[in-house]
């Protein structure tokens, strides 16, 4: 583009340019002045002037350092070996072989190396695939990690979407094991009123037992499970979440709409909250890709697609083949339950409900107990440890007699330890009840407890707490008949002063004689 001046003389933009450089230069290099000031004085943007003065961002551009030689260089040939030879090798299992042949550097740099070596997934185009009402149905797990208040167990959502109407299903649990997996899946069928041709769940060990490259093998109760419930089981491909869309999204919506904010108090309070937000929001939304309101279109359209399930009794409790411990617990699910002690070291079999654990010797039940969803806790009946008190000889000599059964939890701790020792436990029980007797037995139990502090335990220490120590004097107790109406006679002492006066003489009738005191 060019301009004319007012001489008539045509200006290029070139020529202008040059010009603009010539003055930049000239108050850069012969009066020194800085970016701003030329940019103020020629009226130009600061950039501008440090393009023109070729300044980038106020620092010329560094010369490009020569390129470095790699640590893993010299073992660059074994690493590709590896990786042709296993393509889903680890960088560890690598980085093992790298040091035997002398490779001195970290695993980062090899992680690196791996990841431009690693052929790449080809990219695939998916098919957008639609299915009929009442043919499919996808289930799948999602983690929430510690959520509950006090409760050491992660909180696990089961989530169940039909494929045509994407209606929703959800429930919180604290496991995932097979009993609770398949009470979720009766409380989902109970809710859709019928099943679907085909259930597709994720490779979960639940219901895939073993897969290869060929063949996918179930997990035998639960394909028995399908079969009592009639419905089809499709195990998706691992790490294909593209094979059970209809499940995904309703995950991440459950963890971006329903899950931020939460406050549970527990369990059932936030099954509460899930059915509610599940009910009013999830099911009656305008879903995005349908753009159809999922409750209305099961309602009209899928629920009567659905085959009825015949409710059939299959056995849902988790189950567990377990020995008796010699202290006559059995572990389950990380806490412990007691047996009747006569039963250890026999096998039995737990069954656990949401709320209950169930101990059974063969098809007896032998104990029962409301189930802890705590960890590392022993759940105990004390039914369970009668008799065996009698069957232990130092057991039942640690035992507080029962002649000092009013000594109390003192008396019991002080033959606990008592036992353990050689001394005669008759004659120590001779000895305290004596010792009760004279002194009562609140005192005896105070220095009972005042003994045990200092590191002893024996009558003779009792005894000399009390005379010595306690500077008590002896009082024997009240003679006890056994007779509570004559032991709760109480009678006042008499006053003896009357027998210390002399007694006045008696006047005497004439010709009577005086009696032997008179005369």
């Amino acid at each position: 583009m060019a301009a004319q001046t007012p001489a008539g003389d045509i200006v290029t933009a070139g020529d202008e340019q040059a010009t603009t450089m010539a003055d930049v230069l000239r108050l850069r290099l012969t009066e020194g002045a800085s970016i701003r000031a030329i940019a103020r004085r020629l009226k130009l943007h600061r950039k501008t002037v440090r393009k023109l003065l070729g300044v980038a961002s106020g620092t010329r551009r560094p010369k490009p350092a020569p390129a470095r030689t790699s640590i893993l260089a010299p073992y660059d040939g074994d690493i590709r070996k590896a990786v042709a030879d296993c393509a889903d090798i680890r960088a560890p299992a690598v980085l093992d072989r790298l040091r035997e042949r002398g490779y001195q550097g970290g695993i980062s740099v090899l992680r690196d190396r791996l990841r431009q070596l690693r052929p790449r997934p080809a990219r695939e185009a998916f098919l957008t695939r639609s299915y009929g009402p009442g043919r499919m149905l996808q289930v799948d797990w999602a983690d929430f990690g510690y959520a509950l208040p006090g409760c050491p167990r992660r909180v696990s959502a089961f989530v169940a979407a039909l494929a045509y109407s994407r209606y929703l299903f959800i429930v919180f649990t604290l496991s995932q094991k097979m009993g609770a997996f398949l009470r979720c899946m009766d409380a989902a069928l109970r809710f859709f009123g019928g099943r679907t041709l085909v259930d597709v769940f994720d490779n979960m060990g639940t219901v895939v037992k073993e897969r290869t490259q060929q063949t996918v093998v179930l997990n035998p109760r639960f394909l028995q499970y399908a079969t009592v419930r009639g419905f089809a089981v499709q195990a998706c491909t691992p790490r294909r979440p593209n094979e059970k869309p209809y499940v995904e999204r309703p995950i991440g919506f459950v963890r971006t709409r329903f899950w931020p904010g939460r406050r549970p108090v527990d369990l059932f309070d936030l099954n509460a909250q899930a059915a509610k937000w599940r009910d009013d929001v999830a099911n009656n939304r305008v879903h995005d890709e349908t753009g159809k309101v999922p409750a209305l279109v099961f309602k009209h359209d899928e629920r009567k697609k659905l085959t009825p399930v015949v409710w059939q009794p299959f056995d849902t409790d988790d189950l567990f083949s377990t020995t008796v411990s010699k202290t006559f617990r059995v572990d389950f699910d990380s806490n412990e339950y007691t047996v009747p002690w006569r039963l250890h070291s026999q096998t039995v079999l737990v069954r656990g409900t949401d709320t209950e654990v169930s101990v059974y010797l063969e098809h007896k039940r032998v104990a029962v107990h409301n189930r802890s969803w705590d960890v590392g806790q022993t759940v105990k009946d004390d039914s369970h440890e009668e008799g065996l008190l009698e069957t232990k000889p130092r057991g039942a000599a640690a035992a507080l007699p029962a002649e000092l059964q009013g000594l109390g939890d003192v008396a019991a701790e002080y033959f606990k330890i008592l036992a353990a020792n050689g001394r005669s436990l008759r004659k120590e029980v001779e000895r305290l009840v004596l010792l009760s007797e004279l002194w009562a037995e609140g005192p005896t139990r105070e220095a009972m407890a005042e003994v045990m502090a200092t590191g002893h335990v024996g009558a003779e220490y009792v005894e000399y707490r009390l005379r010595h120590k306690k500077g008590l004097v002896p009082g024997p107790a009240p003679l006890k008949l056994g007779n509570d109406e004559l032991d709760g006679i109480h009678l006042s002492e008499p006053n003896l002063a009357a027998y210390d006066e002399p007694r006045p003489r008696r006047t005497l009738n004439p010709g009577e004689p005086p009696t032997e005191d008179e005369s």
